[in-house]
């Protein structure tokens, strides 16, 4: 159940409209929905302001279908993580609305979400190879309802690139980098910067990166203050916490 949802049905009882058994009969799958194989958090949008998004890796497409069904009786918009190809073929067929973001592997169903402020995240890849995780941060970012400003492929092997778009990072509330192979450029633009920066470790690079373990401990070992460190290719989480500094002060 959303916020809007609650307040007219708290409304509907207050005029006497509704009694309280149908009340209780509304409000009887919270704080979850027991599907079987999974246990839906329907009280999430109320307490965080952002419904459970669906975590798709490891599921079965006919279970992410189910819980995607169960979120559409309440949420405006359903979100979907690290989905396949398959998986938006299997909810394209029952929901024509569904929008792929092929890159960030996002699958969103249902209302586009409108602005709810001016100011914009910035998100930053290293290299073209970062892209997809700097995607699921990105998109993350605009489901909450954040403007976003892409700047990919300007990482420190080119450092000219970096400074050509100083400006857009100056102009940023926020600031997401994500970076793989030694993860330097979080350093570099925390450094530049007196923004929020929530660094993003990538997979990507040669072997001694050991897949994002030697970017992730560049990026906590950073003398830049003011970085937050998120866990590797965890551009969801980069996002949405981006998305939350972002949206601070501002009122629904």
């Amino acid at each position: 159940m959303n916020k809007d949802k609650l307040r007219k049905l708290l409304g509907e009882l207050r005029d006497g409209k509704i009694d309280i058994d149908a009340a209780m009969h509304a409000l009887k799958n919270l704080p979850y929905d027991d599907l079987g194989f999974a246990k839906i958090d329907t009280h999430r949008n109320i307490r965080k302001g952002f419904p459970e998004v669906i975590f798709c890796q490891g599921k079965a497409i006919e279970q992410i279908v189910g819980i995607v069904e169960r979120f559409l009786q309440n949420e405006h918009t359903v979100m979907a993580t690290r989905a396949s190809k398959e998986v938006y073929e299997a909810i394209s067929k029952i929901h024509d609305d569904a929008v792929y973001h092929e890159e960030a592997r996002i699958i969103l169903i249902g209302k586009d979400v409108e602005k709810k402020t001016d100011k914009t995240v910035a998100v930053v890849s290293a290299g073209t190879s970062d892209i997809p995780v700097a995607e699921e941060a990105a998109v993350t970012a605009e489901v909450m309802g954040n403007p976003v400003e892409r700047l990919y492929d300007i990482g420190v092997a080119g450092v000219h690139r970096l400074l050509d778009n100083r400006e857009k990072l100056f102009s940023a509330n926020v600031i997401v980098v994500v970076a793989g192979m030694e993860g330097a450029l979080a350093s570099v633009v925390g450094g530049m910067v007196d923004k929020p920066v929530v660094a993003v470790p990538t997979s990507v690079g040669y072997g001694a990166s050991f897949e994002g373990l030697a970017a992730l401990l560049s990026m906590l070992n950073c003398c830049a203050p003011g970085v937050a460190v998120m866990n590797i290719d965890n551009g969801f989480g980069a996002g949405y916490y981006a998305g939350l500094i972002n949206l601070m002060g501002v009122k629904e």
